[in-house]
């Protein structure tokens, strides 16, 4: 397998990934800016080493309470 060819399926791969994860979370507002932060990441051709953990805790991710809807109670 040539070199584009690797790259070919490498992008296919992340398609199937992205299409996976929006189908995994649904509509995207379920998880908020996480669930958008998850999309947008696996949709552009940027890597970015820090990107986990997935979610993150805090001000820009989502709470734990809202992780798992059994919470509920």
């Amino acid at each position: 397998m040539t070199e584009s060819e690797e790259t070919e399926r490498l992008r296919a791969k992340l398609d199937q990934a992205r299409a996976v994860i929006a189908h995994l979370i649904g509509d995207a507002a379920v998880l908020g800016s996480e669930g958008e932060r998850a999309l947008g990441y696996f949709s552009s051709e940027d890597f970015d080493p820090g990107f986990l953990p997935w979610p993150r805790m805090g001000n820009e991710g989502i709470r734990p309470e809202d992780l798992n809807s059994g919470n509920d109670g």
